[in-house]
């Protein structure tokens, strides 16, 4: 039965209208929600500085509010926008009701808290930006839900918690962008299910553990960024063959390994940025390096990488090339060839190969590198040769690194064209010459450092032009003058050095100019005249040097305006008066030197006056008063008449003594043995030689050296003959008239004891072993002041302390011998072994056991072939093999001197010296020796320390805490075509390495047990290190371990 047309029409406008009806009334709900979302958001902004959201009410509909955009069909919000807009407050987890939400900017605000859970409800979200906030707490996992998301940064925050890894199965992601927050855990595998990943940034958080082995899936991965992190291990091999790759960084983590052949060419073809700095990569740079044709950044810095440079020739896109703190080159000819292939990087800006073992002469084609070039370091390399005139065609200069090198001949005045030059560091070479007389140009300079030269004149008055200098260090060169007040009155300075020359005239009263000194150095020169009242006004110094001059007067009451002086030396010149009391008051100082005046008064007794380790005040016969330990005499007013009785009585007593001489004398003579009488007959030729001196009584040697032969020796005990110093004294480099001997001649100073010094002589006097530093001969004299002067010499060690190997110092004293290189694992085995026999030697060997109380790596110096020798034996102490009782010479305190970090506990708690603490001793320096760390080292507290962290790691974890320069294998001697041969070689020498790791391990762990009864023998300690060297080398010799 069919319904009649009218009907039909009549039903069908109905449905229409309903339907109509529902769909409008859908779309109002739908809006509503979204506006009051929005509305949710915007109650959760604490501050709108810029207002963005003041038009966000009822008078605007909301997709016209400003950052909503809305979709046209349905009018929903899908974009909200509001980046960069200065807003700060929390995020409203209403955010997750704009469920037609498909692009989320809110990068460069300021919210904070958390990112909210229900943002995993936007699964519409294409992409979600939240850059640069202060988002705080663990990625929400419900992200995941996300499933549309192609975007994903988190950059910039302070999220924490590991890596969710449900981000894991977002399929269409392409950007994954969790970079600079404090993120924790490992990479999570799960990531190589993100195939259409084209960018990865994990880069600076706290991740660790290894690169996961499954990032090589990702084989749309253009960009892997997950550098300063916890990473340790090696680069897995499949990451290398992402073909994609166009930057790569995995700066600052604790990788090692080499870098595959074919980088650049075959593996990561397409590669424009590379950065593996501050690493423990090892090994050569791939020649295939050179047809990276894109690279455009190159950094390498602070590794190990080793040998030449290969051909950068047809790298034309270079901007950036870093390859310093490695051990690049061989100091030889030809190291610096590829220098002259950079010609052709016309966009290169930063050169930097600085700290490395290149040699060579210094090519003239650097001055063609690229104009564009604002950064060249070739410091604290053995280059040779001069530098070049033409470099003054890098006009875009800014820093100019040339220092620690042997570069000769004069400073080019083209040098003086660079006015962009902020940084011009050519300190520590030989140059020679007179200062370019224009360096006023250099209107940007910064820092000036020629420290260490040979340059000789005037300081150009033009430099006063220099208005931005903030450091101009001149010292340890033979320029002379006075001091150009132009220079005196730069308001910038912060560091003044113009120590070690031969500047005469006075300090010049413009000196109040330099209002943000914070040290002034103008020790060691000619100056004359008296302190100027002026340096009172440099209120911010901090380190005041003018000792070894010629300046008299009193020390001026305007100086007690410097109370943040921390260092503060006027020693060695002609003062007078009383030693002001308000340096009692200056609360920072931690090194006051007034020796060698003519001061005069009572000492002080507040501050720095009650540190004895911190004060220095002999060669002032005047003073008086002060605490104890300085030993003055009391405060004591005398009168006229009685200093008249005082002179005769000290005449009576000096004729008295001189008869009782003469007397003395002729009873010598008229009883001495016909062998005696001819020594003194033969003596005079001697003399003729060698002055004798109160030295020769110790005993210890026939040369005999006086107070002026030790003066002139060392070129008056001068600071380019400091070869070293510490609490005891200094140590110079010295040359013995007698037969041009070169020896070190360590000078005590006033507050080491007698016992101290006679400690050391009769330590030694007896000894003979050849890993045992020879005592020459002592001298204990009066200088010329008449103030006691104690010295012993011994033969110089050429190559340093074994501290200065394993720890190359910024501090490095201007005259120690310059360490180039590191020690390798036999080098290292070779002078445990040396010093563990001289322990064996004291310990057991020795006419009575001998403990030498202060073994560290500073005290263990070593020959031109290397071979270790113990020395200073200043804190030694003798056990007799009865009693085991101190020596009769050594005070009854059981208090142990030492150094932090060596000395054994026990001494800690009141216990005596022993061998024990001995073996302890050589414990903690094996594990250094090992590991290339400090026992101080920051990283040992909370209980943890050095032996902790050697123990925990053995058997199977010690390659990874030890000194990476050990884990580098010894080249064969002889090549071979058969490829399985050589690996079973490296094989073999690996697991040899490895072995032997673990032995020196277990015996510095052995060595240092808490309990003195559970250390290892020393004689054993021998033993076993002999079989780690003959393991190392492949032979088997028995030894006799007990003779020198």
């Amino acid at each position: 039965m069919g319904f009649p047309p009218g009907m039909v029409i009549r039903v069908w406008s109905i449905f229409m209208q309903l339907f109509l009806l529902t769909s409008a009334s859908s779309r109002l709900v739908g809006h509503e929600v979204d506006r009051l979302s929005l509305l949710a958001f915007k109650a959760e902004i604490m501050s709108d500085t810029m207002g963005i959201l003041s038009s966000w009410n009822e008078f605007l509909h909301s997709c016209e509010w400003p950052g909503v955009f809305c979709g046209h069909r349905h009018r929903r919000v899908t974009v909200l926008d509001l980046q960069s807009s200065q807003l700060k407050g929390s995020l409203s987890p209403h955010i997750g009701n704009l469920s037609f939400l498909r692009t989320l900017r809110l990068q460069n605000n300021s919210f904070s808290g958390t990112i909210p859970q229900e943002i995993g409800r936007l699964f519409r979200l294409q992409m979600l930006s939240f850059d640069n906030n202060s988002f705080s707490g663990a990625i929400p996992s419900s992200i995941s839900r996300c499933s549309n998301l192609q975007y994903l940064s988190l950059f910039g925050n302070t999220l924490s918690g590991k890596i969710p890894i449900e981000i894991g199965s977002l399929s269409k992601l392409q950007v994954l962008n969790l970079g600079t927050n404090n993120l924790s855990g490992e990479i999570p595998s799960a990531f190589s299910n993100l195939s259409s990943l084209e960018m990865l940034d994990v880069q600076q958080n706290n991740l660790h553990g290894g690169i996961p082995s499954s990032l090589g899936q990702l084989k749309s991965l253009k960009y892997l960024a997950l550098g300063t992190n916890n990473l340790y291990g090696t680069i897995p091999p499949s990451i290398y063959n992402l073909s994609s790759i166009k930057l790569i960084s995995v700066i600052a983590n604790r990788l090692h390994g080499t870098l595959p052949p074919g980088l650049g060419h075959t593996i990561f073809p397409n590669l424009e940025s590379f950065s593996f700095h501050m690493n423990r990569f090892s090994g050569p740079i791939p020649i295939t390096i050179s047809n990276a044709s894109n690279l455009k950044f190159f950094g390498i810095s602070v590794n190990i990488f080793t040998g030449r440079v290969p051909s950068l020739a047809r790298i034309s896109n270079l901007f950036r090339v870093e390859m310093d703190s490695n051990s690049l080159g061989n100091n030889e000819d030809g190291d610096l060839d590829f220098l002259s292939s950079l010609v052709n990087c016309t966009n290169l800006e930063r050169l930097d190969i600085s700290g490395n073992n290149f040699g060579g002469l210094l090519p003239d084609s650097i001055s063609n590198l690229s104009t564009k070039l604002t950064v060249l370091k070739l410091g604290m390399n053995q280059i040779r040769g001069s530098i070049p005139v033409g470099i003054g065609n890098l006009i875009n200069l800014g820093v100019l690194d040339f220092k620690v090198n042997l570069l000769r001949a004069g400073i080019p005045s083209s040098i003086c064209n660079l006015n962009k030059l902020y940084d011009l560091l050519l300190n520590h070479n030989e140059l020679s010459g007179a200062l370019p007389s224009s360096l006023g140009n250099l209107t940007s300079l910064g820092r000036l450092n020629l420290m260490s030269n040979h340059l000789q004149g005037s300081i150009p008055p033009s430099l006063g032009e220099c208005r931005n200098l903030l450091a101009l260090v001149l010292s340890q060169n033979n320029l002379s003058g006075p001091i150009p007040p132009e220079v005196i009155r730069l308001s910038s300075l912060s560091v003044l050095d113009l120590s070690s020359n031969h500047f005469t005239g006075s300090i010049p009263i413009d000196v109040r100019y330099l209002v943000s000194l914070t040290s002034l150095a103008l020790s060691e020169n000619k100056l004359s005249g008296e302190l100027p009242n002026a340096i009172g006004n440099c209120m911010s110094l901090k380190s005041l040097h003018l000792e070894g001059n010629f300046l008299r007067g009193t020390i001026p009451e305007d100086w007690s305006s410097l109370r943040g002086i921390e260092d503060f030396d006027l020693s060695r010149n002609n003062l007078s008066g009383r030693i002001p009391y308000y340096l009692g008051s200056f609360d920072f100082l931690r090194n006051l030197n007034l020796s060698f005046n003519d001061l005069e008064g009572a000492v002080p007794m507040r501050g720095v006056f009650q540190n004895t380790s911190a004060l220095s005040i002999m060669g002032n016969k005047r003073l008086c008063g002060g605490i104890c330990l300085l030993g003055l005499p009391r405060r004591r007013i005398i009168s006229n008449e009685s200093k008249q009785e005082w002179r005769r009585v000290l005449k009576s007593i000096a004729i008295g003594g001189v008869i009782g001489l003469g007397l003395l004398l002729c009873f010598v003579l008229l009883n001495l043995s016909k062998k005696a009488l001819r020594f003194v007959l033969l003596y005079p030729s001697r003399k003729a030689r060698v002055k004798p001196t109160s030295g020769s009584s110790w005993g210890v040697s026939l040369l005999k050296v006086s107070y002026a032969d030790l003066l002139k020796a060392t070129n008056g005990f001068s600071t380019r003959n400091l070869i070293g110093a510490g609490s005891f004294g200094c140590v110079y480099r010295g040359i013995l008239n007698e037969e041009e001997r070169i020896v070190a001649v360590k000078v005590l100073n006033v507050h080491s004891s007698r016992e101290s010094f006679i400690a050391e002589c009769e330590a030694l006097k007896n000894i003979r072993h050849r890993n045992i530093v020879k005592l020459l001969t002592a001298c204990a004299s009066i200088d010329f002041q008449g103030n006691d002067f104690k010295a012993l010499v011994y033969e110089f060690m050429m190559n340093g302390s074994l501290e200065e190997w394993l720890h190359i110092s910024a501090d490095r004293v201007a005259g120690a011998p310059i360490v180039q290189g590191h020690l390798n694992l036999i080098q290292r085995v070779s002078i445990a072994i040396d010093v563990a026999n001289a322990l064996n030697y004291l310990h057991n060997h020795s006419h009575m056991p001998i403990i030498h109380c202060d073994l560290k790596p500073s005290n263990v110096l070593l020959q031109g072939d290397m071979t270790a020798c113990v020395a200073d034996f200043g804190l030694a102490k003798y056990l007799p093999y009865a009693s085991r009782s101190l020596p009769l010479h050594e005070n009854t305190s059981n208090v142990i001197k030492g150094s932090i970090g060596y000395i054994a506990p026990e001494y800690g708690m009141g216990n005596q010296v022993s061998t024990y603490g001995g073996v302890y001793s050589y414990g903690i320096l094996l594990l250094e020796m090992l590991t290339g760390k400090r026992p101080t080292d920051e990283m040992f507290k909370d209980g943890m320390n050095l032996h902790n962290f050697v123990r925990m790691a053995l058997p199977e974890r010690v390659e990874e805490i030890c000194d990476p320069v050990l884990l580098q294998k010894k080249e064969s001697s002889t090549r071979s075509n058969a490829t399985n041969n050589r690996n079973n070689i490296e094989d073999d020498q690996g697991q040899r390495i490895r072995k032997c790791l673990v032995i020196i391990a277990r015996i510095g762990v052995a060595c240092s047990a808490d309990f003195p009864r559970e250390r290892m023998d020393i004689g054993n300690v021998v033993d076993g290190l002999y079989l780690v060297r003959d393991v190392l080398t492949g032979t088997w010799i028995p030894r006799n371990h007990v003779t020198a």
